[in-house]
Formats: structure tokens, sequence, C-alpha cells
């Protein structure tokens, strides 16, 4: 019994492992193009070893009659598409470097994944592989047959369509480091986080609790046996397991945070300890990616966008106007966030607790989002602005709890501009615009007077 144990606690983490892997495959920027090389490989192999002699009379006249001309063109079609290579990623590497600086080097890696990217990779390398097989398998005689003739064109096709991509991967590449492309491709990833807790949050199966405390005489603790960011994980093979073995998993993590090995990550409620094969289980239920995934986890989205904004703030940069239209965007993402009570339980039918996770609140996210982008902006009147504007936003979207945050962080930014923009040319700027605008907020019309210093 115990060996069988054994092979199948193996077993477990052999698949775990296998799919994990495949899972940073699919995830990285090989996945695409590797699929459309083949796909060129394969007819290169098709080009040199099928030998069709049926084909129709009308394409004998693309035969080459010259010996030396089919293999001559495939030179210079293959030195041509080389070139092109060199010079299209060169100049998008030197781009994409420029956009990092300025912004983010997590939005690099981001950018080079792009599906669109990964197809124009593939179809260049694919034609340069297609015709190096054309090259290395000579045809049988002094000149190609018809079928080898029509390879040998066919790969002139093939070039001319990577000259084709090549205009429209300049053009995208160009328009993909565009302030306004990065935001809002950041805006649309973290919108469609937001969406999946919305589904969850209408399932029945789902709950919010305030507190789930664990019973220390049946809690048993598990460690992580990987490194690695922990985007999210399979809720409802892990409430299937805490069903089907009468547990209660309470995840010790935050998703988005990054665990190291023989780290304590969760308890499990439980008569008896659980065994190794189900640990294994349970672990393999975890999803790791690497970096930061924006489409798991929307606050990956709203730290992004705060990175984008306090980069443009920096000396080196010097770019407020970046800054405002990252505000705004995390101003329409924390207006959606208000309308959710995220949940953090999985429940069964009796309502009885099978998963329980933490969620960060509301709290934590003004300060998280928004004290970062205060503290390089607080000599720039723009940024404290359109931070107060982003306050009276949100205020129309808060309950109690919220409303008395957001009360918080606009109170602390008027004491700021308070005690920063004294001049009577600024206080009369600023003043004319503090109770501007639909909002719930309690704002004197009048900057307070002897604004303690921050």
């Amino acid at each position: 019994m115990g060996y069988i144990s054994t092979r199948i606690s193996h077993l477990t983490m052999n698949t775990s492992w296998m799919r994990e892997k495949f899972q940073q495959f699919r995830d990285s920027i090989t996945y695409l193009t590797s699929l459309i090389i083949t796909i060129y490989v394969v007819l290169g192999i098709a080009a040199v070893s099928l030998e069709v002699n049926s084909l129709p009379d009308f394409l004998h006249f693309i035969k080459f009659d010259q010996p030396g001309t089919a293999r001559s063109l495939l030179t210079t079609l293959m030195a041509g598409m080389i070139s092109l290579l060199v010079f299209s990623f060169s100049t998008v590497m030197s781009v994409l470097t420029q956009a990092g600086s300025n912004f983010s080097n997590k939005l690099v890696f981001v950018i080079m994944t792009d599906k669109r990217h990964q197809q124009v990779l593939g179809h260049y390398l694919g034609t340069i592989l297609y015709l190096l097989i054309l090259l290395l398998v000579p045809a049988i005689g002094n000149t190609p047959d018809t079928w080898r003739s029509l390879a040998v064109y066919l790969g002139a096709v093939m070039v001319i369509n990577s000259l084709a991509m090549f205009v429209l991967f300049i053009h995208g590449a160009s328009q993909s480091v565009q302030i306004h492309a990065i935001t809002q491709r950041l805006l649309v990833s973290t919108q469609q986080s937001l969406d999946k807790l919305r589904k969850r949050q209408e399932n029945d199966a789902y709950a919010y609790r305030v507190d789930h405390p664990i019973d220390p005489d049946i809690a048993h603790v598990i460690y992580s046996r990987d490194s690695g960011y922990i985007q999210s994980a399979n809720f409802d093979a892990l409430a299937e397991l805490a069903r089907r073995h009468d547990l209660t998993i309470h995840l010790g993590f935050s998703f988005g945070d990054f665990v190291v090995k023989r780290f304590p990550i969760m308890s499990v409620e439980s008569e008896t300890p659980p065994g190794d094969v189900l640990v294994d289980r349970i672990l393999g239920c975890l999803e790791y990616v690497e970096g930061e995934s924006t489409e798991d986890h929307y606050v990956n989205g709203l730290t992004q966008l705060m990175e984008v904004a306090i980069k443009g703030l920096s000396p080196g940069i010097n770019d407020p106007g970046t800054a405002r239209l990252c505000i705004h965007q995390v101003t329409e993402l924390l207006a959606q966030r208000l309308a959710l009570t995220p949940c953090n339980m999985r429940v069964d039918e009796q309502g009885r607790c099978l998963i329980c996770w933490q969620e960060e609140g509301f709290e934590s996210l003004m300060f998280r989002v928004f004290n970062p982008i205060l503290h390089y902006g607080e000599k720039d009147l723009s940024i404290c602005l359109s931070l107060l504007k982003a306050f009276k936003t949100l205020s129309n979207f808060a309950m109690a709890e919220d409303h008395r945050v957001i009360q918080a962080h606009t109170d602390r930014i008027i004491a700021l501009m308070a005690q920063c923009f004294t001049t009577p040319l600024e206080v009369s700027f600023i003043e004319d615009r503090l109770t501007r605008g639909m909002h719930r907020l309690r704002i004197a019309p009048h900057l307070p007077v002897g604004a303690p210093s921050n």
C-alpha cells in the first residue's frame, strides 16, 4: 500500500510539473512562433521529398530552363530575409529599450509576447528555414522539374509576404509603445480580471466573510515546493478535494505574492493530517506564472499603472502628462472595484467553508496606488489637482467605510497643497477648483491656514 501511495505521489508531482511547464511554454514568446515555423518546415520537407509528376500542363512554363538559376534565386532570397530579420528586430529592440526606460521594464516583455509580434517572428524564421531546406537538398538533374520550380516560386511568395508583414510589424511596434496604447492595454486586461471577480461574485458557491479563524487543534500546515508568483488557483479542483476529504483549506497568501520554497503557504483543517498524495494534489491546484499577470490579478494592473505614472514623474523623464493619464485609468478601475465585494471563500451547498483566501481591501489599494504618485508628484500642482479630482469621482461610488478612506486621502492632499502652494495666484487657482464637480466629500471652499507638514 505504501509503495502504491508513493508511486501515485510521484505521478501526481510529475503531472503537475509537466502541466506547469506546458503552461509556461504557452505563455512564452516561443509557443505561437514554434507552431508557425513547424508549418514552414513541413512545407519545405514536402517540397524536397515528394515527387509530383501529374501537375497541370499550364504550370510547365514556370520550370527553370537554365542550370543554377533556381539556386541563385534561393541564395538571393535567403540573404534578403536574413538582412530583413536583423534590421527589423534591431530597430524594434531599440524602440522597446527606449519604451522600457521611459515607462516600465515590465511592459517590454508584454509587448514582445504580443501574438502579432510572435506571428511575424514565426513567418520570418519559417521562411528562412524553408529556403534553407531547398538549398540544402539539391534538385535531381541539371534543372529542377516543375514541382521543384513551383517550390522555389513559393519561397519567393513567402519573402514577399514577409516584406508586407515587415511594414505591419514596424507600424504595430511603433504604435504599441505609445503611452496611450500602453495604458489602454493595461486598462483592458485589468478590466478582464475584474470581470472574472464579478462573475465569481454572482456565483452562489462563493461568499464573503470578514474573518475566517483557524482552529489550531486540527490545523495542519502545508509548505510550498516551488518558488514564484502565485496568481490564481483552480478553485473547482480545490473545492472538490475539500469536499471529498472533509477539509477546510486556508490559503495563507494573497494572490500575486511571491513565495519561496518550503514556505508555509496554507493550513488545512482536518481530523487527520493530509497524506503526501493529497498534499501534492492540493499544491497542484496552484497556478504559478513568471512576472505579474494583469489578466489573472487586477491588483497587478493597478500597480503597473502606478509605476508608469511615477516613472513619468521622475526627473529624467519629467512627463506629468503620462502620470495624469495613468491617474485617469486608475480612477476608472477603482470605480469598478468599488462596485464589487471580492469573494474570499468557497462554500458548499450547506454554506460550510471549503476554501478561504485573502483579498486586498480598498484602503490598502488606495494607499498602494496613490501614495507613490503623491510622493513623487507633490510639487506638481497638476498632479495634485488630478488626484483630488480622482478622489471626488471615486466618492460617488463608495459606501460608508470606503468613503471614509477616500475622505482621509482628500484631506491629506488638500493639506499638502496648502503647504506647498502659498502664492496668492496659486491659492486662488486651487480654491477655484476645490469644490468644483460632482462629489460626496467634505471640502471647505478655502485652503486651510497653517496646514501641518506631512
